[in-house]
């Protein structure tokens, strides 16, 4: 009987998220395939979203390969109607990973106002829409892992980092609240906030350089990002909400 339980133990340790269902978006490249990548490889059946068919099936093949289950879901995400109708679409899940967003970085007076507005709409109107749509039903079930991917642009100044800063520090607020908001409910809302990334081949210098400054003196690979989002989704951190997780090789403590 011992050994059963020993075995049972294991399995559970090995695939935490076994069971569960995960829509990952922007996961159709960079830190969001790796994240998809990690929560299948943890058990969960992931939903690969993004705008890329070609991209998001090689996403889905990364998954497979490390012995997930996954799906591409084709989804923009600065349509609020296309929002709205996601969870008609794809149904209940269990862990939502508000990746998708990109950064521009100027001096204040360069930012057009379109520009300004399309990353706000990006980085923040979509996650808080997303949450809109699935949380709810989360909360019914009394389950639940929201994860938003931050930025430590979020919490330090950084020269050309005004409009981009600002939708991260939104977007940690929007953590907080949901924590409070959902949190009796049983579901979990934590954000994630990354340093420099290696995610594009062509900025590889540019990565280098700011990962320079951080205390560890180097830029982070996705896959080491991409293990504290699978933690932070799993049941090993159900004591953990509201909370900022920074993982910026040490640059806001310096």
């Amino acid at each position: 009987m011992s050994s059963t339980t020993e075995t049972e133990t294991q399995t559970v340790d090995e695939r935490p998220l076994a069971g569960q269902r995960a829509l990952v978006t922007g996961a159709t490249g960079g830190l969001g395939s790796a994240i998809a990548e990690a929560l299948g490889r943890d058990g969960a059946q992931v939903l690969v979203l993004g705008r890329d068919v070609e991209r998001g099936a090689q996403t889905v093949t990364r998954v497979q390969e490390a012995g997930g289950q996954a799906t591409f879901i084709a989804a923009d995400l600065s349509d609020p109607e296309r929002i709205a109708r996601l969870h008609d679409e794809v149904g209940d899940i269990d862990v939502l990973v508000n990746n998708a967003g990109f950064s521009l970085w100027g001096a204040t007076p360069t930012i057009p106002a379109a520009d300004f507005d399309a990353m706000f709409a990006a980085n923040v109107r979509a996650p808080y829409y997303l949450v809109a749509a699935f949380a709810p039903g989360m909360a019914r079930r009394g389950h639940g892992s929201i994860i938003n991917i931050g930025s430590m642009a979020g919490t330090i100044g950084l020269d050309g980092g005004a409009a981009y800063g600002a939708t991260k520090a939104a977007l940690g607020a929007l953590t907080r609240s949901w924590a409070a908001e959902y949190g009796t409910s049983g579901v979990r809302v934590n954000n994630v906030a990354p340093g420099p990334i290696y995610t594009r081949p062509d900025a590889r210098e540019l990565f280098e350089q700011i990962g320079s400054t951080t205390a560890i003196k180097r830029a982070a690979e996705p896959h080491e990002i991409a293990e504290l989002v699978a933690f932070v989704a799993s049941p090993k951190a159900s004591y953990i909400t509201g909370a900022t997780l920074a993982a910026d090789g040490g640059r806001t403590a310096i």
